[in-house]
């Protein structure tokens, strides 16, 4: 059973201010507290840990809310459930719920993918996360690299996780005018080195 000491006041807090999805996440909640799992509240939403170590979080989305697995990837997934939230994703998982009778109905399944992730960490098991050097490099940006010393330098010189948000930033547009676009936006950015979402 959940042990009260587990527990994070701001979570009680976010879920009596939460409208959409209060019922399930209550719920989600009583379900990952029984597995023993320390409750903190990070990145806006309730987090659960194991020694430290982030086992699961619970979100809210317009159609749904749902149960993330930080190392998802690595869960067997015996029910076929757990879900990529994007293609970009290398590592979470989400199971996505639209109901609180979904959430009751699948308990057992829940908690039994929630120990499993557990084990993973006692495990020391990690995801190998694609390298930054394997991201695609659109052929727009490579030209602008090349063309331009002092932005090459600059990109190089920011961190991989920053390499990596423009690079699929850059990649994602369609069209070719498009990703030229969103890079001569960001060129002045880069060059402050700062990534994509910095303020």
């Amino acid at each position: 059973m959940k042990n009260i000491s587990n527990m994070d006041p701001k979570v009680e807090v976010f879920l009596e201010k939460t409208k959409k999805w209060q019922e399930e996440m209550k719920l989600l909640r009583e379900f990952v507290l029984d597995c023993g799992l320390t409750e903190s509240f990070k990145w806006m939403h309730p987090c659960y840990q194991h020694q430290h170590k982030n086992v699961v979080l619970i979100h809210g989305f317009k159609d749904y809310c749902a149960l993330l697995f930080f190392k998802g990837v690595l869960l067997q997934d015996s029910e076929g459930i757990l879900i990529q939230q994007t293609e970009n994703v290398q590592a979470a998982r989400q199971i996505r719920f639209e109901n609180r009778q979904q959430i009751q109905e699948l308990k057992q399944c829940i908690k039994s993918y929630v120990f499993e992730a557990v084990e993973l960490e006692k495990l020391g098991l990690e995801v190998p996360l694609k390298k930054t050097k394997e991201f695609d490099v659109p052929a727009e940006f490579e030209l602008f690299l090349k063309e331009n010393t002092e932005l090459k330098t600059a990109f190089e010189a920011l961190t991989p996780g920053r390499q990596r948000g423009y690079l699929l930033y850059f990649s994602q547009a369609k069209q070719s005018k498009t990703r030229i676009s969103r890079i001569e936006k960001f060129i002045p950015v880069i060059l402050n080195g700062k990534g994509l979402k910095d303020k």
